[in-house]
């Protein structure tokens, strides 16, 4: 009943230097500049254009809405020269009737802006804010009588799934604009496309009898409602969303529950911008993401810090990922921006409603780093926070404070859980005070659920040492970093969340660290996906059951000393190793094994457990290996802020 029609190709980029390219979207003019740290990145307004012809509808029963999926960050667009709409927020959907402005033959332009501003978010932030049409654009031919497409641009369906026993009430509630000459059918699917349950009206609720639970990454289930609306006994709109059913809620002293059995959260966050195409990614590039996310056995997402594209949340669906979804109040209260925080928080709500991932709203990220009015700050936190629970009080909120933050601070204690960007052992030298904040923070709010939003070192796979220290940028630091924090949260299972920052590194146009300016080096895995660093390996350990060995420090060729100490992670009990076919030896062990090789000319490593195996070759050198040393001015531990 609905046609699509892609926009994407062929359209005339204008930069703001005047020149003029030919580029299809998703686009951005900021994926080589935002991301090599240069002075080059540039922020402001850019012109796209593209002209198409009149799509074939019927005008007297039909019409046109023109729907951009994500414009970074401020939009104006005109059809044939009139102005059609704006938009502030470069995440969210965003679509306007058009049938009124077409013509035969028309012109269609779209102002882009990305420049420094105190009122659209995020504008001071650790990573890159790339200008541009990112997203899909489309036209959408439609019936004139049609479920709503303009409340926050959303689906028009919102489904509100509660278990009972073992049934579950689904109320749904649908809205379009044909007012009592309506009638809306309701039909519930289960995942054969066999239907459950049926009804008629535009809030119902209908029961599933022996409910099939969206159980996590196990068993991620997933119902379908269609609705579909009837005018004067004509089909006119349908419309359908995947939903799961699932209960879930966070208690202070034992963690996250999901339908009602303890699933400790453990997972990692991410960031959507990639090498040298920055946000203009395509689904093949989601499918990568989420591979390598599945591959380490994580099961919750923060998709931080701003709205991601619907179709990385259907696959967090498809897939079990318990997802911390927000907006991007980051860094900084600007008091004229607080109707962009109510508006970005509108949209983000209700454009994924429906989504049985998301567990949590996130309000704020890092606010209180450079923040001058503290009262009005407070006062919009506790407004987007009534505002979450009156648009979906089955849902908690959430929010990141900033390690100087403190225990104490008052924004900490208004979400219902609350969560810390905490990188002790990586900023600050001791590893051993995350054990003490942790025990503090509990001691002193029992009843407060406590979880890790951020934690993580920089790790460059070029760099390394036999005795890593922090701030070396190495990648064996990275390890010892992360094998100490898992082993902190495992023994303190009352910790409602744990996200790494990050899975994958990415730009952060003010950062100068480990040689590599305009990055951000905490991934897991490298900002061109190609390369998983060693900690990768170590959380595929701790986290999934498959059966594999890696032999870290790979990349650590030329070594100096005598006797090397060679690391092994492996889910496997146990391991044996081998260096130029001779047995060093064989360890039963649980995640982490290590031995000690001799060194001397060129050794061949051979890791062996069953019918696994890794291998790994390593040489004795006289002098230290230059490359593998972070060079003085390499921005050695510079930050952001």
């Amino acid at each position: 009943m609905r046609t699509q029609i892609l926009l994407n190709d062929s359209w005339q980029f204008t930069y703001h230097d005047g020149s003029v390219s030919t580029v299809n979207v998703p686009h951005t003019w900021n994926n080589i500049d935002g991301q090599d740290g240069g002075n080059d990145y540039w922020r402001g307004t850019c012109r796209y254009q593209k002209t198409f012809p009149k799509p074939s509808f019927d005008p007297a029963a039909q019409c046109v809405y023109l729907e951009f999926r994500g414009v970074n960050a401020s939009a104006a667009v005109s059809l044939n020269g009139k102005e059609v709409m704006t938009h502030d927020g470069g995440y969210s959907t965003f679509r306007k009737d058009i049938t009124e402005y077409l013509a035969d033959q028309n012109t269609l332009t779209v102002t882009v802006d990305n420049s420094v501003n105190d009122r659209v978010y995020p504008q001071k932030a650790d990573f890159t804010f790339y200008g541009g049409i990112y997203r899909d654009v489309m036209l959408i031919i439609l019936d004139k009588n049609h479920f709503d497409m303009d409340y926050w641009s959303g689906p028009g369906i919102k489904i509100t799934p509660v278990v009972e026993g073992r049934d579950s009430r689904v109320q749904v509630e649908t809205f379009h604009n044909a007012n009592e000459n309506g009638t809306v059918s309701i039909t519930l699917l289960d995942t054969d496309g066999k239907t459950v349950a049926q009804g008629k009206g535009t809030d119902v609720t209908l029961t599933i009898p022996n409910v099939h639970l969206w159980d996590g990454v196990k068993d991620p289930y997933l119902y379908t409602c269609r609705a579909r609306l009837t005018v004067s006994g004509k089909e006119a709109d349908e419309i359908s969303s995947a939903f799961g059913v699932r209960s879930f809620h966070v208690d202070p002293q034992k963690g996250f529950f999901l339908n009602g059995r303890s699933y400790p959260l453990h997972g990692v966050s991410r960031h959507q911008d990639w090498k040298g195409i920055g946000n203009a990614i395509t689904k093949e590039n989601h499918d990568i993401d989420m591979a390598l996310i599945r591959e380490i056995g994580a099961n919750t997402i923060r998709l931080a810090h701003y709205q991601h594209d619907q179709y990385f949340y259907d696959l967090c669906d498809q897939y079990g990922m318990i997802v911390w979804a927000e907006i991007p109040y980051i860094s900084e209260h600007m008091p004229n921006g607080r109707q962009n925080t109510i508006t970005q928080m509108r949209e983000l709500i209700v454009q994924n409603y429906n989504h049985p991932c998301i567990v949590t709203w996130g309000v704020s990220n890092e606010i209180t780093i450079s923040t001058r009015d503290k009262a009005d700050m407070l006062d919009n936190h506790h407004a987007l926070n009534d505002l979450v629970h009156r648009m979906d009080p089955a849902r908690l909120t959430t929010l990141a404070c900033y390690a100087m933050c403190g225990p104490f601070n008052k924004v900490a204690h208004i979400t219902d859980l609350v969560s810390w960007n905490l990188y002790l052992g990586w900023y600050v030298p001791g590893l051993f005070l995350n054990d003490l904040w942790i025990d503090f923070f509990h001691w002193k709010y029992p009843n407060r659920p406590l979880g890790y939003s951020e934690y993580g070192c920089e790790a460059m796979t070029n760099l390394h040492s036999s005795k890593p220290r922090r701030e070396d940028q190495t990648e064996e630091y990275q390890c010892v970093y992360h094998e100490y924090l898992l082993k902190c949260f495992e023994k303190r299972p009352f910790m409602w969340a744990t996200h790494v920052w990050n899975m994958f590194d990415f730009a952060a146009d003010a950062r100068d660290q480990g040689g590599e300016p305009g990055m951000n080096h905490k991934g897991l895995v490298t900002f061109d996906r190609k390369i998983k660093k060693d900690s990768f390996y170590l959380y595929k350990a701790w986290w999934t059951e498959d059966p594999f060995v890696h032999i870290c420090s790979k990349r650590y060729v030329d070594r100096c000393e005598d006797t090397t100490t060679v690391k092994i992670y492996s889910t496997c009990k146990k391991v044996a190793l081998y260096a130029n076919g001779e047995k060093v030896g064989e360890q039963t062990g649980s995640r982490i094994f290590t031995f000690q090789v001799p060194l001397k000319g060129t050794v061949k490593l051979e890791a062996v457990s069953g019918d696994c195996r890794d291998e790994a070759t390593i040489r004795h050198v006289d002098a230290p290996n230059p490359d593998y040393i972070l060079k003085k001015g390499d921005g050695k531990g510079k930050n952001w802020v």
